[in-house]
């Protein structure tokens, strides 16, 4: 492989060190070297940014396969359609595509479920987005019928910092098994489990998809409240699918993707040979100042302009797109319009942005509403 530009490493641990402490600082310095760079980790990798290399990497599947990549190292979403490759990864995608798309989840009862968690005056935004977002997910899956203690206990990890979600956890994991098999065994009708009942691995595919829909809309759902106390002209519910799709842009859940090349491939005018492994950067593409103007800056109007090919893609893209994409939108937009009512101020926090498996506000986030 030809060699490539890479920001600056040390000789015997590469760019090792600067991904544990400051990943986002050093996918920065990266991308200023060029649109494709390579970095040295635990193992040398190939990471691109723009639409082009995207859309090679994200659309060519066969090539690109998920085994093997970054998705593994976590047992959260080391398992069911998010683990799989074509072609078994389209046929269960086939299965499951129905019951998530945007007509489906648009019956699921989340007011309600808003409606139990809303305050009035001094509240923190990420706490009450986790307890919000746990108990939306526990509806739209199950209804309600899974224990939250069991819940919060099994999702607790994903908000803490590297490697907190990244450590095995058997015996919870197999409590969190016994119980979504309950519900499995009588699903209540209408839920997501009535869907799931009878799918091969029903259980794993649901314990995967709450994990992976429950950190990702909670940091969102968090940052979304930060920024619409912050600019009250934006809190009317017909402007918030533009905040939220400028708020995913920001900071998208997933800033990070990987792949494996399953054999040689040219990328972007790059040869990969087979086994690198290859990463893909929303955070990157979301912030390129060639594809977005003033690209660190809260414009939500943007979006009433379109968005550029392979160049948006909080949910990722093409036949991986995320499954859960329906349900999260729903999700976060039945969580923000109660705050359109009314006054939401900031009163102080932190939102520097703090990268793990996805990305969250260091926190906390006080805000008032009355």
């Amino acid at each position: 492989m030809t060699p490539l530009p890479a920001p600056a490493d040390t000789p015997l641990l590469g760019h090792l060190w600067r991904w544990t402490h400051d990943p986002l600082d050093l996918l920065a310095a990266g991308a200023r070297t060029g649109p494709v760079f390579g970095l040295r980790l635990w193992r040398p990798v190939v990471v691109g940014y723009r639409p082009d290399w995207n859309r090679a990497v994200l659309g060519d599947l066969d090539t690109f396969r998920s085994r093997g990549s970054l998705a593994g190292l976590t047992p959260y979403l080391s398992g069911g359609v998010v683990g799989s490759d074509v072609p078994a990864h389209d046929r269960r995608r086939a299965e499951l595509n129905p019951h998530f798309h945007s007509r489906a989840v648009a019956g699921v009862p989340l007011e309600p479920v808003v409606e139990r968690h809303l305050v009035t005056g001094v509240f923190e935004a990420l706490e009450w987005s986790a307890r919000a977002v746990r108990d939306m997910l526990n509806t739209a899956f199950f209804a309600g019928r899974l224990p939250d203690p069991l819940l919060a206990r099994f999702l607790a990890p994903l908000h803490r910092s590297n490697p907190a979600p990244l450590l095995p956890r058997p015996r919870l994991f197999r409590r969190v098994d016994a119980a979504i098999a309950r519900v499995l065994a009588d699903p209540p009708v209408g839920s997501l489990a009535a869907a799931l009942s009878g799918m091969d691995n029903a259980v794993e595919e649901a314990r995967v998809a709450l994990a992976a829909g429950y950190d990702t809309t909670t940091h969102t759902l968090a940052w979304a409240l930060w920024h619409l106390a912050g600019a009250p002209t934006w809190r009317r519910p017909e402007h918030l699918p533009a905040v939220l799709d400028e708020v995913l842009r920001l900071y998208p859940a997933g800033w990070l993707g990987s792949r494996v090349a399953r054999r040689n491939a040219t990328v972007a005018g790059v040869d990969i040979p087979a086994a690198t492994l290859i990463l893909y950067s929303p955070y990157l593409t979301h912030r390129d100042p060639l594809l977005w103007r003033d690209p660190d800056g809260f414009h939500p109007e943007r979006f009433t302009e379109g968005r550029p090919a392979w160049g948006f893609i909080p949910f990722s893209a093409g036949r991986r797109t995320c499954l859960g994409v329906h349900l999260a939108r729903r999700m976060l937009i039945a969580a923000l319009e109660p705050f359109c009512d009314g006054r939401l101020a900031r009163l102080t926090g932190d939102p520097t942005i703090m990268a793990g498996i996805t990305l969250r506000p260091r926190g906390p986030l006080w805000l008032a509403r009355c």
